[in-house]
């Protein structure tokens, strides 16, 4: 069965966290699915100076703690400069290399020093087989576990595509392939400072991704995706996630019997 990578995009609030994650654990037990908890403890890359771009680091990465304890799920969250890995290793399982910064040498390695796994997302300027190559450099520091996602390409300046050609390509590679099926919804560069979406592509974009083989789908799930304070509108709405991740698994079901 394909694994997923799902919570809400940033640490807002220890409500909003913990009701997602609770939400997460019941739809994926009774799917049969495992999942790993996502929330970014800050945004490094937004487009506007005043875009909210996390709590105090120690109170974000306390709530991510919690969910790991409160929940028993394992939990994946991003890092943006070296000096984060080891710090915010203490309170995760897996550490992310946002798309941005997936070419960063010291960052890379820093994150496979840890010898926490480490998802590396694949920039948006970056084709499949050259992926090979950031995660040579985690390799390089004798941490083996590495998983790349896919998560849309430029598409002129205010589009993404998906090219799911990419998946094959980069299991060829030797990792596990992630499709983040709601960062390639977004719709970058808009005039307002605010990145747009069309969050109803979002199922169409999870179901190819397993019927491309991938091994796992990425997804950030909020229950006011309207509301958010990052990526409002290319989040999944929470009550649509089960429905959603059901017609995934029959589509896997159908392709591994």
């Amino acid at each position: 069965m394909f694994f997923l990578i799902a919570g809400p995009c940033v640490v807002e609030n220890e409500q909003i966290t913990f009701t997602v994650a609770e939400h997460l654990k019941k739809v994926t037990q009774k799917l049969g699915i495992k999942l790993i908890f996502k929330s970014s403890y800050k945004k490094a890359n937004r487009t506007k100076l005043d875009s909210f771009t996390g709590l105090k680091r120690e109170v974000a990465l306390n709530i991510l703690g919690q969910v790991r304890e409160k929940f028993d799920l394992p939990v994946l969250t991003d890092i943006h400069e070296s000096w984060e890995a080891e710090e915010v290793a203490q309170y995760v399982d897996y550490l992310q290399i946002p798309a941005f910064l997936c070419r960063q040498t010291d960052l890379l390695l820093a994150a496979g020093r840890t010898g926490k796994p480490v998802n590396i997302k694949k920039g948006q300027f970056m084709s499949p087989q050259a992926m090979r190559f950031a995660v040579e450099k985690v390799f390089s520091t004798g941490n083996k576990q590495v998983m790349l996602t896919e998560r849309g390409t430029m598409f002129g300046y205010n589009d993404l595509v998906v090219d799911f050609r990419s998946v094959p390509i980069m299991k060829k590679i030797g990792v596990p392939v992630v499709v983040d099926v709601t960062h390639s919804v977004q719709k970058p560069n808009q005039t307002t400072g605010v990145t747009g979406g069309d969050p109803e592509m979002i199922e169409t974009l999870a179901l190819a991704a397993i019927a491309s083989g991938a091994d796992a789908l990425f997804m950030e799930v909020h229950p006011n995706p309207h509301q958010a304070l990052s990526d409002a509108a290319s989040q999944l709405q929470m009550d649509r996630v089960e429905a959603t991740l059901t017609k995934c698994v029959d589509v896997y079901n159908a392709l591994h019997k």
